[in-house]
Formats: structure tokens, C-alpha cells, sequence
């Protein structure tokens, strides 16, 4: 059983209503919202612990949701709800920052059981022991925390790039494969390509470079993947 708070934005009311009974059941706090007007306004409210978000919304699409919410909330978990066969939207959505996806048709326990892991990954990832933070260039990383801070300036982390750079930072200055990446912070998942490892560099480069075109510590090795370089002036 768990109190945590979930946020359900689902607009069939049939699954709506079986989703939230089903995990009030089991001893979570439920809300849900059955459009995306009504979702953006509940996840501006914040204080979730985890999200299921569908992705074919009346009113605001479930990407469009998942790519603001990221903008101001880096660690919530959010699981996503697809059609089944649509490749695209789930790449799309783990590029956007969702932890985890569910393809419809599914079955009840399914859900519940991605949830339940979601929550103990965060529930680990805050109980263990967090490296303490470390400068990349101007930039001050804390992992334990989801941020960078640099020129006065703090920034967010995701789950997921924090997992990267905490990857990358462990073997800093050695050359990690995409492959390594992606069994270290994707578990492997058959629907995460280069393009989506590729799109998180990109979003650390933004963050931790002064110019993020001309990167000077978060450096492609070309046919192998990445390494990161933690001195050099700015």
C-alpha cells in the first residue's frame, strides 16, 4: 500500500473512473483530469508524486502537456499512455522526459506494476547516496538535488539527465558508449534509439556549456558515444 499522490489525465471515462478506483484501491491519493485544459491546470498545481498522462487529449495534446510540465518540474515520474504501433509518439515522449510507457490495450496490473517500480526507482535514487556536487567548467552540478547552477543561474535536472551525468561524471574522461548509456539509465528499453540519448546530451549541453555548439566538457566521441571533460577555462 502507498499514500502516494498520483495525478491520472485520461478523457475515456470509462478508463478514467476503472484507473482511479483501481489505484484508490490500492491506497494511493487520486486526482484526475479528463482533457488537457484540465490536466495542465492540475499539473501547474505540482505536488505529484507520479503522473499517467495519456497523449491523445481534447483540448491540449499529452506532448505538448509532457513538454511544459518538464520546464518546471525535472523529477516527477510520468508515465504515458499510447496507442499501440505508435513508435513515434513513444520515442517522442521518452525524448520529452517521460520515465516510462504503457500501450493500450493494457491490462490493469500492468499499470499498477509500472507504477509501483517508478516510485521505488525515486523512492532509491532519494534514499541512497548521492555523489555530492561537483563543478563541470563554471557550473555546479547536484545530482541529490536535480540542478545545475552556473553564472548565478539554477536549472533543473531530469531524472534521466541526471542519471547520464552521474554516469558520465563516475567515468569521467573516459569514452562511454551509447549502449553503455542506455543500459545504465534506460534499463534497455527496445524504444530508446540514439536519437533520444542524443536529444538529452543535447538538453545537458544547454545547460552546462557557455556555448553549447562549441561544447568544452560534454564531448561526442565519434562511432562511440560520450565523455566529459570536468576542467578547462570558460
Amino acid at each position: 500500500m502507498s499514500d502516494a499522490q498520483l495525478l491520472i489525465v485520461e478523457d475515456d471515462s470509462t478508463l478514467r473512473e476503472g484507473l482511479r478506483d483501481a489505484f484508490l484501491n490500492q491506497g494511493y491519493r487520486v486526482v484526475v483530469a479528463a482533457d488537457g485544459v484540465a490536466g495542465a491546470e492540475q499539473l501547474a498545481r505540482g505536488g505529484w508524486d507520479l503522473v499517467v498522462l495519456d497523449l491523445m487529449l481534447p483540448g491540449r495534446d499529452g506532448l505538448d502537456l509532457l513538454r511544459d510540465f518538464r520546464l518546471t518540474d525535472a523529477g516527477t515520474p510520468v508515465v504515458i499512455l499510447t496507442a499501440r504501433g505508435d513508435e513515434s509518439d513513444k520515442v517522442l515522449g521518452l525524448e520529452l522526459g517521460a520515465d516510462d510507457y504503457v500501450t493500450k490495450p493494457f491490462g490493469l496490473r500492468e499499470l499498477i506494476a509500472r507504477v509501483r517500480a517508478r516510485l521505488r526507482r525515486r523512492d532509491a535514487d532519494r534514499a541512497g547516496s548521492q555523489p555530492a556536487p561537483f563543478r563541470v567548467g563554471a557550473a555546479t552540478v547536484d545530482l541529490g538535488a536535480y540542478r545545475i547552477e552556473r553564472n548565478g543561474e539554477a536549472v533543473g535536472l531530469s531524472p534521466r539527465e541526471a542519471a547520464i551525468l552521474g554516469l558520465l561524471h563516475r567515468e569521467i574522461g573516459r569514452a562511454v558508449s551509447r549502449n553503455e548509456i542506455l543500459d545504465h539509465v534506460w534499463g534497455g528499453d527496445t524504444f530508446v534509439t540514439n536519437r533520444t540519448i542524443d536529444t538529452h546530451v543535447l538538453n545537458l549541453r544547454r545547460k552546462l556549456e557557455p556555448d553549447p555548439q562549441h561544447p568544452r566538457h560534454l564531448l561526442t566521441v565519434h562511432g562511440v558515444g560520450y565523455r566529459l571533460e570536468a576542467g578547462g577555462s570558460e
